[in-house]
């Protein structure tokens, strides 16, 4: 049945009341528990002094985002800073060059915080990647950018690499590895990019502008070297209608965004709460389920923060980045699941879709998603938790697909096709609701810990059947029904869209 398929607006009015009053409810006991807990011994190294006008702790229980909004915001605000002034200069003055300027700016920025050394192994690195793309044999350049990745991924490799680089700061390790993480995928592609190229190969040059642009090189999002190096070489600079209206109003969301989630810190302690498990088994069902789908959406908040604020800058420049990821609270199927677009957008060309193609066959797909997960468990360091999370997850998402299959047989079929628009849709977000908490429970994995997820698992399907189990998913169909509905309307204006371009 068609996405298009229209409820009763009736029905939609039921279902956003329930869902409302569902979060009002499951918070109410999250928010009761953070304030029950502030001063608990337990969690005395997640919990912080926050705003004193608030007159409550703060949850400062993920390091990263503490650091880069205290005591690293004022540097990362002068680096990214000076790169807009720098490059708006250029492409006033000499556009033609503007990928130079780029370029040395992120090597002088790199070099100032981390030091020659640093510098000198993520260029070596580069040099070995672009030595092996001169062969242009892509398995060669698959292996030998899966071998540098696991450099950094693995000991004693990934230990003896770092050992070189002195200093102490908080974050050095995070710019570390992240740096030089992102390097290696963005030297991958242009080594299968250089493959592709039917009449010699692209300059070390063109790799060194690609890899050293600096609101990427950190922390990505990864730009794939074909889509970069064509919308950085193009001259003529031109901006789109009410462009710079939409870049404003984005970088006001995100600092509206790192405001918000400070202030909710504040009265939710959505992250310390789950490294007390005793603590937390006395939540009620509802109160856990809320916890953790709220870790989910916090960590989705996360990125689409860290890569908005980079993707402004890069439309400063006048490129096209990944987008944000998708939000998790408009998610029930395992395909459209990432949080890292442009890793994401990376998988999919170079090894999902390459592999799968159309994924419609099941053993084409498993073996796409076999491989896919692999080189994802690398990215991500392999250790017995992110074994745990791709193999859930990679059963999820060839399981989306055997499930389609079979109920794509004809008696199945028939049925369906025997069922109005409306009650199709109905059966389809049932199962849609299924799919959605195994996607929080698979993701809470990597998110919290295993003890955390076995004991949301135990508590959702086994403790709190059969009433917990059954209203919790009659909840969860509520908001994708919801999610459903902002589908259809979406697919209607683009339909919309295209016929007014075609007109």
């Amino acid at each position: 049945m068609g996405v298009k398929t229209t409820l009763p607006s009736y029905e939609l009015g039921f279902y956003a009341l329930a869902v409302t009053c569902a979060v009002l409810y499951s918070g109410s006991g999250i928010f009761e528990a953070s304030r029950d807990s502030a001063n608990r011994k337990a969690f005395r190294d997640g919990i912080k002094p926050g705003w004193h006008y608030f007159g409550r702790k703060m949850d400062a229980a993920d390091f990263e985002w503490v650091m880069w909004f205290t005591s690293f915001r004022n540097v990362i605000i002068f680096a990214l800073s000076g790169h807009v002034l720098f490059a708006k200069i250029c492409s006033m003055t000499v556009p033609q060059h503007r990928a130079v300027v780029y370029m040395l700016y992120g090597v002088l920025a790199v070099l100032g915080s981390m030091g020659l050394v640093y510098l000198m192994i993520v260029l070596s690195h580069c040099l070995v990647l672009y030595s092996v793309a001169l062969a242009k044999q892509k398995w060669l350049c698959f292996v030998a950018g899966l071998c540098c990745l696991a450099s950094f991924k693995l000991e004693p490799f990934s230990s003896w690499q770092s050992g070189f680089v002195t200093g102490a700061f908080d974050l050095q390790d995070v710019l570390f590895y992240g740096g030089c993480g992102f390097t290696i995928m963005r030297c991958m592609s242009f080594a299968l990019e250089s493959c592709e190229r039917k009449e010699g190969i692209y300059s070390i040059f063109d790799l060194l502008k690609y890899n050293f642009y600096l609101p990427f090189f950190f922390f990505g999002p990864v730009m794939t070297f074909d889509q970069f190096h064509a919308q950085v070489s193009t001259r003529e600079l031109r901006r789109k209608d009410d462009e710079m209206r939409n870049i404003r109003v984005h970088a006001l969301l995100h600092v509206g965004a790192v405001i918000a989630v400070d202030i909710f810190f504040h009265f939710f302690y959505i992250l310390t709460l789950p490294s007390d498990l005793k603590f937390v088994n006395r939540l009620s069902d509802w109160s856990l389920a809320g916890l953790a789908y709220s870790n989910l959406v916090y960590d989705w908040v996360k990125a689409a923060v860290m890569f908005g604020v980079t993707n402004t800058i890069a439309r400063l420049d006048h490129l096209d980045p990944p987008q944000p990821p998708k939000c998790i609270t408009m998610l029930y199927v395992f395909a459209e699941t990432h949080f890292d677009r442009g890793i994401n957008d990376w998988l999919c060309k170079y090894v999902y879709d390459h592999i799968g193609e159309n994924h419609d066959n099941i053993i084409k797909e498993l073996i796409a998603t076999i491989a896919t997960f692999a080189v994802t468990t690398l990215w991500l360091g392999p250790c017995e938790i992110v074994y745990i999370w791709s193999v859930f997850n990679c059963f999820g998402l060839n399981f989306e697909l055997w499930v389609q299959k079979f109920f794509q047989w004809e008696p199945f079929a028939k049925l369906e096709a025997k069922m109005s628009a409306a009650m199709s849709r109905r059966i389809r977000a049932a199962f849609g609701a299924v799919n959605f908490w195994a996607i929080v429970l698979y993701n809470i994995l990597a998110l919290n810990s295993l003890e955390f997820a076995q004991l949301v698992t135990k508590r959702l399907l086994l403790a709190g059947f059969p009433v917990s189990t059954l209203s919790i998913w009659f909840i969860t169909y509520c908001g994708v029904q919801l999610i459903k509905e902002r589908e259809r309307i979406l697919a209607i204006e683009e339909e919309k869209g295209d016929k007014a371009k075609a007109e």
